[in-house]
């Protein structure tokens, strides 16, 4: 018998990532057009169809029914499935998760990341670490609740209209903070989005990331950790790693990059950059 890992596409792990995980699709839908998060719509695509759309692309939990047959799929082999899904405050993914496996009582168990994305993935990749250490699923799910309080995601977003679109921001603050060169800090902080701080302009948004890593303690380089982008480029994540130099000099040889999904990404726009790890 062995420990399989489950979880949902705003993870935003690419599929076939690893051989002991499967990955659920959310649905992505542009007006009447509905996808399957990152497997008919690539992170590149979604992000050419939110630049040209004039509204805004909503995103839909997984229902009870795809993750019980997942269950199923690793039951019945006599295994026994761990599942870590996106925060409860930022989607029912996590109660669609938990109904399904009422019926599974002793063999799946179910872990509320309380992030997305980066913050996410880094959980997921340290529970694929656990299972390989020779812990019962009771000992794994344990950890994963007390490490994840550790995880710290901080962001940096290029542009508000997008917030504008979404009713977070009004037009007049939108137009004002763009016309001002205002860059907001956000986090995942208790399974919730919040703004640290406005910066203007990027550099300042860069040393703003950088304090929040100093205050947090500093990056625990023996977890998995992750830098993010949002959008078509790398480019304003390039100069941030070079912004930042000092945090990772010295500690590793290359930094892991990956693209930021829709579930972040409908609401950041594109240009945004982030940053994901476990805190010391």
């Amino acid at each position: 018998m062995s420990i399989k890992i489950i979880t949902d596409s705003a993870s935003d792990i690419p599929q076939g990532f690893d051989m002991d995980l499967t990955i659920l699709p959310l649905t992505v839908s542009f007006g009447e057009e509905q996808f399957q998060d990152n497997i008919n719509l690539s992170h590149q695509e979604f992000y050419e169809k939110l630049i040209e759309s004039d509204v805004l692309p909503t995103t839909s939990q997984i229902p009870p029914y795809d993750f019980e047959q997942a269950y199923h799929s690793v039951t019945d082999n006599g295994d026994t499935a761990i599942v870590i899904t996106l925060s409860e405050k930022l989607s029912g993914t996590y109660q669609s998760a938990c109904i399904a496996a009422a019926d599974f009582e002793g063999k799946v168990f179910v872990v509320d990341s309380e992030s997305v994305s980066l913050g996410e993935r880094i959980l997921v990749e340290y529970a694929l670490r656990l299972i390989h250490q020779d812990l019962t699923a009771e000992e794994i799910v344990a950890t994963l609740n007390t490490y994840k309080k550790k995880i710290q995601v901080v962001a940096l977003l290029d542009t508000l209209e997008y917030l504008k679109k979404g009713g977070r921001i009004s037009s007049t603050v939108a137009t004002l903070g763009d016309m001002l060169s205002i860059k907001p800090v956000i986090a995942v902080e208790e399974g919730a989005v919040s703004i640290l701080g406005k910066a203007h302009g990027s550099k300042n948004g860069n040393n703003l990331l950088i304090e929040r890593i100093k205050k947090s303690g500093g990056i625990d380089f023996s977890m998995p950790y992750y830098l993010g982008y949002s959008g078509l480029s790398d480019k304003l994540l390039q100069k941030y790693i070079k912004d930042s130099h000092s945090l990772w000099e010295e500690q590793t040889t290359s930094l892991p990059i990956m693209t930021v999904g829709g579930a972040i990404g409908t609401h950041a726009g594109p240009g945004a950059i982030a940053v994901a790890y476990f805190a010391l």
